[in-house]
């Protein structure tokens, strides 16, 4: 009777077998042929995926198909921005050479009181524009949301404002508050009032302004609004109505603190549209005979920061100083926007 062999211990050196060699390297697969060699292992990036040169020419097609749109935008829009910056430091009526001045425009600019006053007429109007503005949208979309019918009709009503044409706006905000002819004045003397110098006065004219960019933005931040309030849980109000929660509490204890990223969101959007005011003035006043064309106005009462650049760049052909102009403007927009948004994520971090 024989007996069975007793296992040793495992090899602990490199051994041979059907998938190595005689030192532990890969064999040559015979299905190769000679000469083969393995496929080469290309490198991927971290998590398992292909590089980015690979996902490029994997993607290469769909790259292709939205080209043209980044292509428009580099000639038409992104190389016209980043020229104005050398064009900043030249001084050039668009038509002879350009002469390099340094930073002279901007020390100009810093002494010019017509453009310190335009900073201030623009940030009049869009106090006047943005603070009832949004306001009034989120009422509208407080009330439109409650409602149950005709939903779809009331959306199409807050949104008809913001596609129209902001000249044909302008126009009948103009005939409105003529001073002479206009319908606000007219309803006045029928009620035995005095007439109102709309377009006038300083601050009548930054109303009218102003009412003029409240009636167009007002239905389109109400939609955004809409939006949001649609997508908070009903039974958030249910559960607050249960516990004895008056409409006013719920509004301020529930639909304000769940619209806060969306409120943010219209503030940061309305001041960057609010302050770039051009049309409404240019429009309301650019056909006053008795004052500069793109003088704002009376007194320059409607004279904002865009409608001085026009007035600098195209009527005294100083392309350099409107650029200046624009890139200053520019600068105060993004110092305005990021307080605006530190303000809103400070009170947001409040517990």
């Amino acid at each position: 009777m024989s007996s069975s062999p007793v296992a040793g211990p495992a090899p602990t050196g490199p051994t041979s077998g059907p998938d190595t060699g005689p030192l532990g390297q890969a064999a040559p697969d015979p299905s190769r042929g000679p000469g083969r060699r393995a496929p080469r292992i290309r490198p991927v990036s971290a998590g398992g995926r292909p590089g980015p040169r690979r996902r490029v020419r994997r993607h290469w097609p769909q790259y292709l198909a939205i080209s043209p749109y980044y292509l428009i935008f580099s000639v038409f829009m992104l190389f016209p921005v980043l020229y104005t910056v050398y064009l900043a430091f030249q001084k050039w009526d668009g038509i002879g050479e350009m002469q390099f001045v340094g930073f002279q425009q901007f020390r100009f600019l810093w002494d010019d009181p017509v453009f310190w006053m335009s900073i201030r007429n623009t940030l009049v109007i869009w106090v006047l524009s943005t603070v009832p503005m949004l306001f009034m949208a989120l009422v509208l979309a407080v009330l439109v949301n409650s409602t149950k019918r005709f939903t779809a009709f009331y959306r199409v009503c807050l949104f008809i404002p913001s596609i129209t044409s902001l000249v044909a706006i302008a126009i009948f905000f103009g005939a409105v508050f003529s001073n002479n002819f206009g319908l606000i004045n007219a309803i006045l003397k029928a009620m035995h009032l005095s007439a109102v110098p709309w377009m006038s006065n300083e601050w009548t004219i930054k109303l009218v302004i102003a009412a003029l960019m409240t009636w167009q933005w007002t239905g389109y931040n109400a939609i955004i609004y809409l939006a949001g309030l649609q997508a908070i849980p009903s039974e958030l109000y249910e559960a607050a109505r249960m516990d004895g929660a008056g409409p006013v509490r719920i509004f301020f204890s529930i639909t304000i603190p769940l619209l806060r990223p969306i409120i943010l969101f219209t503030v940061v959007i309305s001041t960057v549209t609010g302050l770039q005011s051009f049309t409404e003035p240019q429009v309301l006043f650019g056909s006053d005979a008795s004052t500069n064309p793109n003088s704002g106005g009376p007194g320059q009462a409607g004279l904002t920061t865009l409608l001085y650049f026009y007035h600098q760049a195209f009527d005294n052909n100083d392309f350099g100083y409107g650029a200046a102009i624009v890139w200053a403007f520019f600068l105060l927009i993004l110092l305005i926007v990021a307080v605006n948004w530190w303000l809103v994520q400070r009170k947001e971090r409040r517990p």
